[in-house]
């Protein structure tokens, strides 16, 4: 692994990049022999920064989990960043375009945990226990370091790429409907552009989530009860511009909605 020092360098730049809306060069680039666990523990350090600037941490989000996704990135296995309270925005907003770089939107189911994960070991069936309810959600994608040429490395030192969570619809106990089949299409500007379905995420969203949970027991965390979970999209990025208005239409999980100023 890189030297401790590096990785605070590292967290500090994409800190800053945060801050100022900057894009970093590749990781890769600069460092050939960067791996995952110095990624993992980087995304570690800016998030413990973030703590303690007085952010509060709501969740985490899972990236990579579809095959279209991987298929529109390169990457081939599934990732995880952290989400804070203040990344989170209620259906409708209007949200500041400035405030992302390299600007996506993705649909996606949100699993709000009713009790704790721990893994290894954890189960499908575990986390649909462990869900108090599921809500259709938009995810914001900002990269803040380039995205030609970007490994996973990139991808997860830059918080998997999280900007933002737009939360709304209906939300739903995951006994009450098939999620393998919860469905969506994705508006932009009232033109349809991307539609999809959540089997897509690994053949079901809570694997997902299981995968998470088994994989944060690796570096001796868990899903605490209370936490909002980003299962993955299962359409394409979709390219955002500013004044864009979105919306994904969840059917008789209602929708939601957001747009960029």
């Amino acid at each position: 692994m890189l030297d401790p020092t590096v990785h605070q360098q590292i967290a500090d730049e994409l800190q800053r990049a945060e801050r100022e809306r900057g894009v970093l060069p590749l990781l890769t680039a600069r460092y050939a022999d960067m791996t995952v666990d110095d990624s993992y523990a980087v995304q570690r350090l800016w998030h413990a920064q973030g703590v303690a600037a007085g952010r509060r941490h709501a969740g985490r989000k899972i990236g990579l989990t579809s095959k279209v996704m991987q298929a529109a990135t390169g990457i081939t296995e599934p990732d995880y960043g952290v989400v804070f309270a203040d990344q989170i925005h209620e259906s409708g907003s209007a949200i500041e375009f400035d405030r992302f770089a390299n600007v996506r939107v993705e649909v996606e189911l949100a699993f709000v945990l009713g009790s704790a994960l721990t893994g290894p070991g954890v189960t499908i069936f575990e986390v649909l226990d462990a869900t108090r309810y599921v809500v259709p959600a938009l995810e914001i994608l900002s990269s803040r370091i380039e995205l030609a040429g970007r490994t996973i490395v990139d991808t997860i030192s830059d918080n998997a790429a999280l900007g933002g969570v737009v939360l709304g619809g209906s939300p739903v106990a995951p006994s009450a409907v098939d999620l393998r089949w919860v469905s969506a299409v994705l508006y932009r500007n009232e033109t349809i552009e991307e539609s999809g379905v959540a089997a897509a995420v690994l053949g079901h969203p809570a694997m997902g989530v299981a995968w998470l949970a088994n994989k944060l027991s690796r570096h001796g965390e868990k899903l605490e009860a209370g936490e909002i979970v980003l299962a993955g999209s299962f359409t394409r990025p979709l390219w955002i511009q500013r004044g864009d208005t979105v919306l994904g239409d969840y059917r008789d999980l209602g929708a939601v909605s957001c747009r960029f100023v």
